[in-house]
């Protein structure tokens, strides 16, 4: 008998052991998801855009033609700079609003 009170002891603490780490990591993961979900809305909102993952999609896919344009003025390629621009400027100034 002694035997399943020392087990039962045991499976009990670490059934709280366990419970513990799952509300810590839940209260954590939950606080970085309501951080996310606030930044890209005030992202969203300060571009004049709705906070829709395409939109964001676009937006990143825009930020991505303006990096290459800066790698092409780098690369002493104005020409290439002012095409990967302008193909920026199609992407980002459909998406963002006035």
């Amino acid at each position: 008998m002694e035997h399943d009170n020392t087990f039962e002891w045991l499976g009990s603490a670490l059934g709280d052991a366990i419970r513990t780490i799952v509300a810590a990591l839940k209260t954590v993961f939950g606080g970085f998801g309501h951080a996310v979900g606030e930044f890209s809305a005030g992202l969203a909102q300060a571009l004049g855009m709705s906070p829709t993952l395409f939109n964001f999609g676009l937006l990143l896919l825009g930020l991505l033609l303006l990096y290459a344009g800066v790698r092409a003025l780098i690369g002493r390629s104005l020409l290439g700079a002012v095409i990967w621009w302008a193909l920026a400027v199609l992407v980002l100034g459909g998406l963002i609003g006035p």
